[in-house]
């Protein structure tokens, strides 16, 4: 799947865009309709120290998902994200069976 990351207010290492590459492709067992996707990291300049959002939108024939998560590191966020967006991609695949 081609996951476009874009990084804002900071650059990413390419180890994080490496990781987020590798979690973002395991979607593909899920739902092997997905078209490509966009993930945009923003830091928040703010004292909170959950101040990285994480935000990705998954596109599908008809359809997108967009999931947005704010944690500590990107890493946590990308795992949430990655396993909200398996629960979605499983509902729309068994949602397209029944109608079949």
């Amino acid at each position: 799947m081609k996951v476009n990351t874009q990084s804002v207010n900071f650059n990413a290492d390419q180890k994080l865009i490496d990781f987020i590459q590798r979690r973002m492709d395991k979607l593909d067992l899920f739902y092997d309709k997905v078209i490509h996707s966009d993930v945009y990291l923003k830091v928040q300049k703010t004292s909170d120290k959950e101040n990285k959002i994480f935000e990705a939108r998954v596109n599908v024939p008809g359809d997108s998902f967009v999931v947005k998560k704010q944690c500590k590191t990107f890493e946590e966020g990308t795992d949430m994200a990655v396993s909200c967006l398996e629960r979605q991609l499983k509902k729309r695949k068994a949602k397209l069976r029944a109608h079949t």
